[in-house]
C-alpha cells in the first residue's frame, strides 16, 4: 500500500493526489493460497493400481506353435468376412467352425477366441449385430481388433 504523506507538489497539504501504483499484496496472497491448494491436491490426484503381471517367458523350442485366431471382419457396406472369406450374419454359425477346422481346431469351437475387426466407418448397429450373432452362437471369448485410422 502506498500513500502520499506530504512533500513537494501542488495543492494543499491535505490533498493526497492519485496513487496509480498496483497493489500486489492481495495478488501474492491469492497466488500463495492457490499454490498450497495445488501442492496438497496433486498427490491425491495420482492414483495407482498395483498389477501383479506374470513374467514374460519365451516359448521353448519344443512348444507347439499357437493356432492363428479366426478374424471376423465387418465392412461399412454390411458385408461380413471370416478370415478374408465372404460370409454373412446367418452364415457365421457354419463359417467360423469351418475356418477353425482349417486351422487345426477339431472340437470345442466355442472355447476358442474369435477376433472382430471393423473399420471406422462401420456403424454401431452393424458392429453390435455381429457381436450379438456371435454370442447367440455361443462364442463368448471375443477379442476386438483396432485399426489405425491416422
Amino acid at each position: 500500500m502506498g500513500a502520499k504523506l506530504g512533500g513537494a507538489g501542488g495543492g494543499n497539504k491535505y490533498d493526497l493526489g492519485q496513487n496509480s501504483d498496483i497493489n500486489v499484496t492481495p495478488f501474492v496472497d491469492i497466488m500463495l493460497v492457490l499454490l498450497i491448494i495445488f501442492m496438497v491436491a496433486a498427490p491425491m490426484a495420482t492414483v495407482s493400481i498395483a498389477l501383479d503381471l506374470p513374467p514374460a517367458i519365451p516359448p521353448k523350442p519344443g512348444d507347439p506353435i499357437p493356432k492363428k485366431p479366426v478374424i471376423v471382419s465387418v465392412q461399412p457396406s454390411g458385408a461380413v468376412f471370416v478370415n478374408a472369406v465372404q460370409s454373412g450374419l446367418p452364415n457365421l454359425t457354419v463359417d467360423i467352425p469351418e475356418a477353425m477346422r482349417k486351422q487345426g481346431t477339431t472340437a470345442n469351437f466355442t472355447d476358442e477366441r474369435v477376433f472382430v475387426q471393423a473399420s471406422a466407418e462401420v456403424t454401431y448397429e452393424q458392429f453390435m449385430a455381429v457381436l450379438n450373432a456371435l454370442q447367440a452362437d455361443g462364442y463368448y471369448k471375443i477379442g476386438l481388433v483396432n485399426e489405425d485410422i491416422s
